[in-house]
Parts: structure tokens; sequence; C-alpha cells
């Protein structure tokens, strides 16, 4: 069986590759388990820093061009991990190209699945930027869908493409409703959100910081390792236990930026805090002020998903998967 990864050149999209490789096996469209033979990863820049490995391929191209699709996704494809994404801060300064990639190409992607006719699985990463401050309470997976960011809504829109292809029988989705990912590696990106990773992320190195939200703000974690296995675990689930709804909001932990900043002085002691500055950005606060803060994830660990204990914990599987030699 096949395995398409869009956005397989970010860092998500590898650490996926190297987990799915290390297993070898993955539930087909019919739920047994199959081998993995192949390992599709597309994006607009090539993947590196992967193994050499046969079954691992890097497709090169645009998401949203029907003809990479066609290339990526074949009768052999049980399995799409649809990560490709113009990511929220990105998306909201360039409304046609968070168009293009987040909504158009989910689309494409969804029709190139049912034109085969071969039912696979896709799994598709949305976002807490679907719900908005709106929402009173804990939010839960049927809680009314509120944007009030274009990413937010670009990613609504796909979710119910998913669950309506999903109905038709085209595909098998799973809609995996991602917290905030933290800590990223890597060089801060366009995401509202990165400021969650670059002040523990550069501090750890000796590198200055600037924290664009007060210390009150509180958001919605998920560290990299939970994330990958919250994705693979999702896949495998059974269609009848997600019923009709295809959207899982993933277990994550909420933390104030104070709280983690304080995680961070507990398990690397003071001196990192030294390189974090504080400077307001009143439009990463609007966006991040829309994001609900409290969830209800009673339904994802129902069904066997798991974040993590404390950030405690997120700031020491940074450490030991990034910072230390292997």
């Amino acid at each position: 069986m096949n395995v398409v990864i869009t956005g397989g050149a970010g860092f998500l999209g590898k650490r996926l590759a190297l987990e799915l490789l290390g297993r070898g096996t993955l539930g087909g469209p019919d739920g047994r388990p199959r081998t993995i033979e192949r390992i599709v990863l597309v994006d607009v820049v090539a993947a590196e820093g992967l193994p050499d490995d046969p079954r691992l391929r890097v497709l090169t191209g645009d998401v949203a061009d029907p003809a990479v699709l066609a290339d990526a996704i074949d009768a052999d494809t049980g399995s799409v991990f649809h990560l490709a994404a113009i990511v929220s801060g990105h998306a909201e300064a360039d409304f046609e190209l968070g168009m293009r990639i987040n909504l158009d190409a989910s689309r494409l992607l969804l029709e190139r699945c049912r034109a085969l006719g071969t039912r696979p699985r896709v799994v598709f990463t949305s976002s807490v930027a679907v719900y908005g401050s709106a929402a009173s309470g804990a939010v839960r997976d049927d809680t009314t869908l509120a944007p009030q960011t274009s990413y937010g809504t670009q990613k609504a829109i796909a979710e119910l493409l998913l669950a309506d292809y999903s109905r038709r029988g085209f595909v098998d989705g799973r809609c995996m409703r991602l917290p905030t990912i933290s800590v990223r590696p890597g060089k801060p990106n366009k995401a509202a959100s990165s400021f969650a990773s670059g002040i523990i992320r550069e501090p750890l190195n000796g590198v200055e910081s600037v924290c664009p939200v007060g210390p009150d703000t509180r958001l919605w974690l998920l560290s990299p390792r939970r994330a990958i296995r919250c994705l693979i675990d999702g896949h495998e689930l059974d269609a009848a236990a997600l019923g009709a709804s295809r959207n899982i909001n993933m277990p994550g932990i909420s933390v104030s930026v104070a709280e983690m900043l304080a995680a961070l002085e507990r398990v690397a002691g003071p001196a990192p805090l030294r390189h974090v500055r504080w400077s307001s950005d009143p439009l990463v606060e609007r966006i991040v002020a829309s994001w609900p803060a409290a969830w209800d994830t009673r339904r994802a660990e129902a069904l066997g998903l798991e974040g993590d204990a404390s950030f405690d914990e997120i700031v020491r599987a940074y450490i030991e998967d990034e910072l230390q030699p292997a």
C-alpha cells in the first residue's frame, strides 16, 4: 500500500514519515494492516534530511496543481495525510494564497480520491482556529464553528468537504483538529502562534526571542511527539467508532505564556529566561485572542488519543529530541 503525506517537507510531515517507516504497516481502506510499500512526500520544496530508504519518494510540486496530485495519489494509495497548509498569520496576510492552498487544494485532493474510486483513508489536520473566541465554555467536537480569521474559515470549509466526501463514501475521512504545536524545531514561521515555540526554542539555544503577547495569554498546546502519535492513532480508528462526526479535537494542555516560561525555568534553570523580550504585536494578539483556550476532549480520550501530561514534559521532550546528541 502507498501512503501520501502532503506538506511532507515540513517538520511534522518528515517526523510522520520516519514514524511510518519504523512501523512498516498501517491500516488499509478495509481496516486490516497493510505493508507500507511507498511513502510519497509532496511539498512545494524538496524534503531534506531523510534516510536513504527505497520506500520514500520525494515529489516536489504545488499541492494545488491537479497534475501533481494525480502523480502523487494513485490506485495503490490507501492513506493520505493532508498536512499541507498556509499558516494562520500568512493566510491572513495573503488571502488568495490561503484560499488556494488551504481550501482549493483540499477540494482537489478529495476530488482525486473520488475519481480513483478506491476510498482511501484521509487524515486532514485542521485547527483550533475553526471555533473563534465566541465559543462559550469548554469547546467540544460538536461546538458550533465561528472562525474569526481567513485561516480558520478555510479550515472549517475543508472540514465540511471532508465530512461530505466521507458521507458519500468517496473517502474514509478523519479530521484531527490540532492544538498549537510546541516546541517546533527550526526557525520561526509566519504562524501567529510561532512564539509558542520561539520563547522556548530560542532561549534554550542562547538566542533572543520576542514574545508578542502578554503573560496571561492562554494557549492550547500539544508536543510534536504526541501530535504524530495522535495522527497515526486517529488514522487507525475504525470508522464505526467515529460515526457521523469525523471531527476530533486532539487532546492538549491549556497553559498561559507565564506558565510556559515557569516550566522552562523548572526544566532548564533561570538562564534561558534572560533571552525572552516582550514586545506587543496587535495583529498576533488579535488572532490568538480569537482562539478558545478551554477544551473538552473526552471524546478523543475515549477513542484512545493521549496528550501531554504537562508543559514541563513538552520542554523535556524538545531537549531530548532536538538538543541532545543522538
